[in-house]
């Protein structure tokens, strides 16, 4: 596709501080949720919570981690990654004390991000040409389409739901609004507006919501009550916002971890081990997945250059770093990708400032109290746009395959089917993910059929 911004352009200052404000919206939902999620599996609470802002933090850090390890060549952000809520939970479920749980968050990541590691040394020196006749676009291309398809439920859910206990219907009308006006700006506006359509979506959608809500709670009607607004009463003390309620620092997970540090026993990282390991293997899947989409985004080979085994060393080490401060092992994000597709900013520059943004952000309880008050619906609204560019961006890595073979349409279809229907394998506490499952088995659909001639 052609690209308003390049991987190594530099936009001005000003379009700058919007357009990183523009992946940090993408991103950011799903990336605050994955702790929220934690808590309430693992049932903590209270000071034994995990911090969302704390995750944000960890998310901007482990970022710049990734931009340094692949020398600023590849424009993706990393997120909490969901493929891990299982670990997760089971660090806590495993420890004596939430403290030792914390421990396990950090160890966990440590595992999973030597996992990258080694693998990493092994592409170093083999190369990635196995990589490739592995994984042919007729097995990635269906593999990322699946990534965005395997979302849809979520978003459609999110478009739906009205946190304030709004009507479903209200909730829509918000959420549509959020999409048409991302639409609208994306293919009809100018320049800027087209650069930012989902800061423009999302504020359009906000302004909607809220006139319901207003109208709501003057009206005394529930229906149409869609925003939240209680989420802004942490900014208060005794009826004034203060410097104590304006910033603080974010409740890193390593100054929890440190007390628990005492109760480490062997069994418990016995149970780390098992419980991070398996996965890291299946995100290394998933990494191949997204960054060949990257790569058919901005027209090169991010395998080749700069290298398979610098992405995953930043994508690893960005994870233990992230779940250092944060407690959540990073991933590359398909919200931030299909952003740099649908906006054509590839600037890498704009990943940093969002990540610099995200590192600040987290201090900044306002701001972080604004994306917690952003209704589900809006963001349902948005995610519809992202995630479907993301199973349209995979579709189109297979234009060119060959379909009047069986060989081929045998693959995509397994890949598909297995995706689509939400196929899930579970090992005790490790669960093998539904896109992780369909790559499995287009790649030994792949290999098992590969001696078949061409048509």
């Amino acid at each position: 596709m052609k690209l308003v911004y390049d991987v190594k352009d530099k936009p001005k200052f000003a379009q700058l501080i919007v357009f990183a404000i523009q992946q940090l919206l993408a991103i950011m939902a799903a990336t605050l949720v994955v702790p929220v999620i934690t808590n309430g599996r693992a049932g903590l609470v209270g000071e034994d919570a995990m911090s969302t802002a704390a995750a944000l933090f960890g998310a901007g850090l482990g970022t710049i981690v990734y931009v340094l390890f692949t020398r600023a060549k590849s424009p993706v952000f990393l997120g909490s990654s969901f493929a891990f809520l299982g670990s997760m939970a089971a660090a806590f479920a495993g420890a004596v004390s939430a403290q030792l749980g914390y421990v396990g968050l950090i160890l966990g990541a440590v595992f999973a991000g030597l996992v990258y590691v080694i693998i990493a040394v092994i592409v170093k020196f083999a190369g990635v040409g196995w990589i490739n006749k592995l994984m042919p676009a007729v097995v990635i291309g269906p593999t990322v389409a699946i990534i965005g398809l395997s979302l849809a439920g979520g978003a459609v859910s999110d478009l739906q739901t009205a946190p304030a206990g709004g009507d479903s219907r209200i909730a829509i009308v918000c959420g549509l609004v959020t999409l048409a006006v991302t639409m609208l700006c994306s293919v009809f506006g100018k320049r800027m507006m087209k650069l930012i359509p989902f800061v423009l979506g999302i504020l359009a959608g906000y302004a909607v919501a809220t006139v319901f809500t207003v109208i709501g709670n003057a009206a005394g009607i529930d229906a149409l009550k869609v925003i939240n607004f209680s989420v802004f009463e942490s900014l208060l003390e005794n009826g004034k916002v203060t410097f104590n309620t304006f910033i603080s620092v974010p409740d890193f997970t390593f100054l929890t971890a440190i007390k628990g540090v005492k109760e480490i026993s062997g069994s418990y990282v016995a149970t780390i081990a098992v419980a991070y390991i398996p996965v890291a293997f299946v995100v290394f899947a998933e990494h191949i997945a997204d960054h060949k989409n990257i790569s058919s985004i901005i027209g090169k080979d991010l395998l080749e250059e700069p290298g398979l085994h610098r992405t995953l060393l930043g994508d690893g080490v960005g994870s233990m770093v992230g779940a250092f401060f944060g407690g959540c092992p990073n991933t590359t994000y398909g919200e931030s990708v299909a952003c740099v597709a649908i906006t054509g900013n590839a600037s890498v520059v704009t990943i940093i400032a969002a990540a610099v943004g995200a590192v600040i952000i987290s201090f900044l309880n306002p701001f972080v109290a604004f994306v917690n008050s952003i209704p589900s619906c809006v963001m349902g609204g948005v995610c519809m746009a992202l995630y479907g560019f993301i199973a349209v961006s995979g579709l189109k890595m297979i234009q060119k395959v060959n379909f009047e073979n069986n060989r081929n349409l045998f693959v995509a279809s397994v890949i598909l089917i297995a995706g689509i229907g939400g196929l899930t394998i579970s090992f005790g506490k490790v669960t093998i993910t539904t896109t992780a499952c369909a790559l499995i088995l287009g790649i030994l659909a792949n290999l098992m059929l590969s001696k078949a001639k061409e048509d």
